[in-house]
């Protein structure tokens, strides 16, 4: 889910950090090596982490068709993650695709909103969804078995 240019990215960056704490900046204290080393793969890793989260949400923004431009700048330019958990608080729904017509829905329809064609197993008689092994529908009672509809035997994703 994470793209090549980010995990590229978030290596050379992590080396870059190395680079700068142990071979750029002044070290003529031999005793606060420790402290080099601790700092040096503590930011390192924490700048790294925040250059694979930008690559994630620039994959993961064209997953749920929004605006790509507009979440990256906002995950990039915001200081500290806020952009990114902006970004996880306000993602749209991944939409997925009718079987039967090929319109766009969310995960949560149990029926296509075009053609009405059962995207998930429900109840026969509340048709709230169930789960497909659930023996009695957990809202009803209804006895789930005896709904034989295809729907019902087959999930569509």
């Amino acid at each position: 889910m994470i793209p090549v240019w980010s995990m590229v990215l978030a290596v050379l960056v992590f080396i870059g950090v190395q680079y700068l704490f142990h071979g750029y900046l002044p070290h003529n204290k031999p005793n606060m090596l420790p402290m080099r080393l601790l700092m040096g793969y503590s930011w390192g890793t924490a700048i790294a982490s925040y250059v694979l989260l930008v690559g994630y949400v620039s994959r993961d923004v064209k997953r749920r068709n929004m605006s790509a431009k507009l979440w990256m700048l906002l995950v990039i330019v915001m200081p500290g993650g806020i952009g990114a958990v902006v970004y996880f608080l306000l993602r749209q729904p991944i939409l997925s695709r009718c079987p039967n017509c090929s319109t766009q829905v969310t995960s949560t329809c149990n029926f296509c909103p075009q053609c009405q064609f059962q995207m998930a197993p429900v109840c026969g008689r509340c048709f709230r969804d169930v789960r497909i092994t659930d023996v009695y529908c957990k809202q009803c009672g209804h006895d789930c078995t005896s709904d034989a509809t295809p729907a019902r035997l087959k999930v569509y994703p």
